[in-house]
């Protein structure tokens, strides 16, 4: 719905569980301008995995995603 920004939602998904269980893949397939098919480019060109859920990512892998997806 465009309520939360991605930093605001990698933010909550360190205190909030069930924020924190979402997989990074469905995130980046909801915002405006990625689908399926960018959003997988994306998690390849950072270095995450699939299958990776958001309390699952890096310091360094939530800085470079936020990097790639500011400049979309």
């Amino acid at each position: 719905m465009g309520a939360l920004t991605l930093a605001e939602l990698l933010d909550q998904a360190e205190s909030d569980e069930t924020v924190g269980k979402m997989k990074v893949l469905s995130v980046l397939e909801s915002l405006p301008g990625l689908g399926k098919v960018k959003a997988r480019r994306l998690m390849a060109a950072v270095g995450i995995a699939e299958s990776r859920r958001l309390q699952g990512l890096g310091t360094k892998q939530r800085a470079d995603l936020l990097e790639q997806t500011a400049s979309r």
